[in-house]
């Protein structure tokens, strides 16, 4: 299975495909050197996700998940109508979760600058619920924190309350976090909108959608020791480091990748 992200944030992605589906081998690419996608234009965010694609292709992934919002909200379609392969993205997956936690329907997304302007939560959120109201909230800080490996600081603490200030005077029980690389904060965010708010991710509503389809397309992995692989565009210690945090499966393979990605 080949997982894309603008850098490390898809890991979270990745490591609920592997808790769900352990036999199942993830080949993932994280363009660290590029990231974050959320300030780039559109036209950028398309290319650099095509790269990622058409590498993993040409490394025979059987499918492709989308762990970036921003990526998701670019590129999905076209990759969905030219790839050899099924191709998810994480939006509908992350809607879909809130609409079930939900109970008064106003439902704030956090995400990357250009996951908010995209509109593509809203749009996802309001096919499931049209009585939701959905609040979006861009937070820049939040990628280059996380990739900074800074997570676990004070500092972090104090930067993620300072980016979740404009929602003091908004009502709401369920926050979307709409960009991969954010659950990676998922306590912090917690503790600063309360203990009434339910934060969620679409890491896990999504590892159940790769489930569901190579399940009813008898595609499931089975009898298989994985072999996951891990690429990064930029430094592979600082990778490896939130990697093999975060995954907690001790020393990994990761290799250094150029895109366009030359076989």
């Amino acid at each position: 299975i080949g997982v894309i992200d603008s850098g490390v944030g898809g890991l979270t992605v990745a490591k609920q495909i592997m808790k769900l589906l352990p036999e199942e081998t993830i080949y993932y690419i994280g363009d660290t050197a590029r990231c974050p996608y959320g300030p780039r234009s559109r036209k950028e965010v398309r290319e650099f996700t095509w790269q990622m694609a058409e590498a993993l292709r040409d490394m025979g992934v059987k499918m492709l998940v989308i762990a970036c919002n921003t990526a998701t909200a670019v590129a999905l379609h076209s990759l969905q109508k030219h790839m050899p392969f099924p191709v998810l993205g994480v939006i509908n997956a992350g809607a879909r979760a809130a609409i079930k936690k939900t109970k008064t329907h106003e439902i704030v997304v956090l995400a990357t600058e250009g996951t908010v302007k995209s509109g593509a939560y809203e749009e996802a959120v309001l096919s499931l619920s049209t009585s939701s109201r959905v609040i979006p909230l861009a937070c820049p800080t939040f990628v280059p924190l996380v990739e900074s490996g800074e997570y676990r600081s004070d500092f972090a603490t104090q930067l993620i309350a300072e980016g979740l200030e404009p929602l003091r005077d908004e009502r709401f029980d369920t926050v979307i976090l709409g960009c991969t690389h954010y659950p990676i904060l998922q306590k912090q965010i917690e503790a600063a909108v309360g203990p009434n708010v339910t934060v969620l991710s679409s890491a896990e509503e999504t590892a159940y959608d790769v489930d569901h389809y190579l399940t009813y397309n008898h595609e499931l992995a089975t009898n298989q020791a994985p072999q996951h692989k891990f690429f990064a565009t930029g430094s592979v210690p600082i990778f490896r480091s939130i990697a093999e945090d975060w995954l907690e499966l001790g020393e990994l393979h990761i290799e250094k990748i150029q895109l366009p990605y030359k076989k």
